[in-house]
């Protein structure tokens, strides 16, 4: 069959392409075309357009870039009916994807499958309107996302496990720990590791490395402080924001570096979940300015109890969030002190783990997912066999 995919960002090319993997295990004949990036190339898609011609954040870049992205959205849409393919899956990036199933459900009987649901739980929820009108099936990789969208919308979805999972039990497999080794390569020295992850943005990084890096300063006699540097940030940046407060700087490996970590300071987002995964205590950390009124924003925007994926899979408070207003030193530094060996909190947070993970399920969701996907489109097939032709 013939599959067409849709990823706006890193890590949507990256779960894509495990995807496609999995479904070309599950059909022999797949054959793909792409909006993606280096990886899913790599597993043989047609890369038409690359995700980094159209990913802006923020309303400001958007709309300096909107002919852009128009064009590419357009052209996108053109391509998907030129190919005609037996399913058009969209992963992740709902801003964009949902513009597209819109216009490809207008114009063609295409089935369109979602892979990573939209967090219409924590905003936006009035995009479940769209979701139901356009998109065929969804598949879900946070185990909280059933009840939302079954229970509450009467929409139905599958739970495939979550693919964070999948790669930190496949590189635990193969990277044994080998602490002296990972010194030695990094130029650090014997004592522990407080590991920093400030995020993957300028913006991020400026409002949250230096908080945290003036936090751990009390521990940095027994602990050496180590950040994970995100690839879209050069070494220069890092260095107006880490010289003064003696932190070592790692790129392109923050899964050894979590391996190797006695505790963390995180900044919301994935990396609370492979933190978690890596059974590192960690204090989620997210300062924003005008940290009062963003704080009443959060409240009155977000509909989440918590900001971290790792409470917000086991439903409590098992990591401590420090948001807005509430992110200073002096509190970092506080909760900190009790994640690190001999402190209150450690062996709880610890526990809590356990319970995520348990929560996660076990790996196999890009595997599950094709799985499922194969199968609908076998039945959906089968009940319409003209389902790609074009109504207009």
């Amino acid at each position: 069959m013939k599959y067409y995919l849709i990823a706006g960002e890193a890590s949507g090319d990256l779960h894509a392409s495990h995807l496609m993997r999995a479904l070309r295990d599950a059909d022999a004949e797949a054959s793909f075309r792409c909006v993606g990036g280096d990886l899913m190339k790599a597993e043989g898609a047609t890369l038409v357009q690359h995700y980094s011609a159209l990913a802006y954040m923020g309303i400001v870049p958007v709309l300096l870039h909107l002919p852009t992205i128009l064009r590419g959205m357009r052209e996108c849409c053109e391509d998907i009916v030129r190919w005609q393919p037996d399913v058009l899956i969209l992963v992740d990036y709902p801003g964009f994807n949902l513009k597209v199933a819109r216009t490809i459900k207008d114009r063609t009987n295409i089935p369109i499958f979602y892979y990573i649901a939209p967090k219409l739980w924590a905003w936006k929820e009035y995009r479940i309107k769209s979701m139901r009108r356009y998109v065929d099936r969804l598949y879900s990789i946070l185990p909280f996302e059933v009840p939302f969208f079954e229970q509450k919308h009467h929409y139905p979805i599958d739970y495939v496990g979550n693919p964070t999972v999948d790669e930190v039990a496949t590189y635990s497999a193969v990277h044994p720990v080998d602490a002296a080794g990972f010194r030695q390569r990094n130029g650090l020295d014997e004592r522990p590791i407080i590991a920093l992850l400030a995020g993957s943005r300028k913006q991020e990084i400026r409002d949250n490395l230096a908080r945290m890096a003036e936090a751990a300063q009390p521990f940095a006699r027994d602990y050496q402080l180590v950040l994970a540097a995100a690839p879209s940030i050069d070494d220069a940046y890092y260095r107006e924001q880490t010289t003064r407060w003696g932190v070592r700087v790692v790129r392109e490996q923050t899964y050894p570096l979590l391996l190797h970590s006695t505790a963390a300071l995180v900044t919301s987002g994935t990396a609370t979940l492979e933190t978690a995964l890596f059974r590192v205590p960690q204090v989620v950390c997210y300062y924003m300015k005008a940290g009062r009124l963003a704080k009443l924003g959060q409240r009155l925007v977000l509909k989440i109890p918590f900001v971290s994926l790792v409470n917000l899979v086991a439903e409590r408070e098992v990591v401590p969030e420090l948001v807005a207003s509430d992110m200073t030193p002096e509190a970092v530094r506080r909760h900190l002190a009790s994640i690190l060996p001999g402190g209150e909190a450690r062996d709880a947070q610890l526990q809590g783990y356990a319970d995520v993970a348990r929560r996660l399920g076990n790996p196999g969701a890009p595997q599950r997912a094709a799985q499922l996907m194969t199968e609908r489109l076998r039945e959906m097939k089968t009940a319409q066999p003209n389902i790609r032709t074009q109504n207009s």
